[in-house]
């Protein structure tokens, strides 16, 4: 007896009109939502761990060493250019690229007023691992609602997109590669960093197929007769 098999559920690349169209707003939206403050609360995790920053903000700090602006114009600026490189790709904003610029960065600083300063290194060990894999996870509720990913997770759906390479194999390659940069601007770098860049992509590679919800199908034409 032969089983169907399950049709792969895959992201789609629409505008933000089409999305809002494209029915399940009831749970896509609090997927969306919730998978942007887990984002901020797990960056959160991260930093108060105190043993190595996110791929990013290793390059975000190498940068600032170099050009008088704030660490927070450095991340807008990054993420402006990053944006540019989606023309290329055809990659297509949306709702969530917004939101995630407006809701990470508060969800982190309400989440580290509940965060004590660690004093022991299990401690520190515990937000390091536990921050990662909420990562994980955030990154796979946000862009699997499908209301477009963030300016840094759309470079990553984009080139996996146009290259046929996986997201775990993406995302790797450019986590290492922003570290590299960073590290070598002078940017700050510890074990967490090397941890995040190698698992993340694995992390979210695994997560990404539960949390992506199926879109309604676009109306096609009806042929002439």
């Amino acid at each position: 007896m032969s089983s169907t098999p399950v049709p792969k559920r895959e992201l789609s690349n629409i505008g933000p009109i089409q999305q809002l169209k494209s029915g399940r707003l009831p749970r896509r939206l609090p997927q969306l939502l919730f998978g942007l403050y887990l984002y901020g609360a797990s960056m959160a995790m991260i930093v108060t761990s105190g043993l190595g920053m996110m791929p990013w903000d290793v390059l975000h700090s190498g940068i600032i060493k170099h050009l008088p602006l704030t660490f927070g114009t450095i991340v807008t600026i990054t993420s402006f250019l990053v944006l540019l490189i989606w023309i290329p790709l055809k990659q297509q904003p949306g709702l969530g690229t917004v939101l995630n610029a407006l809701l990470i960065g508060p969800s982190l600083d309400l989440t580290r007023l509940f965060l004590p300063q660690p004093e022991e290194l299990w401690w520190n060990i515990a937000l390091l691992v536990g921050g990662i894999i909420l990562n994980g996870v955030a990154s796979a509720m946000y862009i699997g609602s499908q209301f477009g990913p963030g300016p840094r997770d759309g470079l990553m759906t984009g080139m996996s997109r146009v290259t046929g390479k996986s997201i775990r194999l993406v995302r790797t390659l450019i986590e290492v590669s922003v570290v590299i940069v960073g590290w070598l601007l002078g940017g700050v770098f510890g074990i967490g960093t090397a941890l995040y860049a190698l698992g993340i992509g694995p992390i979210t590679q695994f997560l990404l197929p539960a949390f992506t919800v199926e879109l309604k199908p676009r109306p096609q034409p009806q042929a002439e007769g």
